[in-house]
């Protein structure tokens, strides 16, 4: 087994999948909020069930390729989601395309802002951030463990 089999088995690719989508987001979502008094400032936001939607699909073809929890995801890029870099292999990088999210009511400076719906959105993401860092913690310090032959 290659060092490379290592990297793609598990979780361990779909967590980094979703720390860099959660860290990705927590950008937008601090922008948000910092322009949430800015005259004509249209929040923007991506949606996770979107990006859920694609990593499960991903998940689900790594299945039926190798049969098991192992190989490179192989995911489709989305409105939101786009390919950056290199394309093939498993250091595959994405960036997010926000579109403006709307809905919000529109107050006097024509600036659509919702206090509450960005701190909702902040909390949740930063959980979802810090859940996928302690998976790949947990993950990393097991194979350290393993490559370094102690038990625990």
């Amino acid at each position: 087994m290659l060092i490379g089999d290592l990297t793609t088995s598990g979780a361990m690719p779909a967590a980094e999948m979703l720390l860099k989508f959660a860290g990705q987001r927590q950008k937008i979502i601090a922008h948000n909020m910092a322009n949430i008094d800015t005259p004509n400032f249209q929040p923007k936001n991506v949606d996770p069930k979107g990006f859920q939607k694609m990593l499960g699909d991903a998940i689900d073809l790594r299945r039926k390729k190798t049969g098991g929890a192992f190989g490179v995801l192989e995911w489709k890029e989305t409105r939101e989601i786009r390919r950056v870099g290199r394309f093939g292999g498993a250091g595959m990088d994405f960036e997010l395309r926000p579109t403006t999210s709307g809905g919000g009511i529109l107050h006097h400076d024509r600036n659509d802002r919702d206090l509450e719906r960005m701190m909702q959105e902040m909390v949740e993401n930063a959980t979802a951030y810090r859940v996928a860092a302690d998976l790949l913690r947990t993950q990393r310090s097991q194979l350290r463990n393993a490559i370094a032959q102690r038990v625990v």
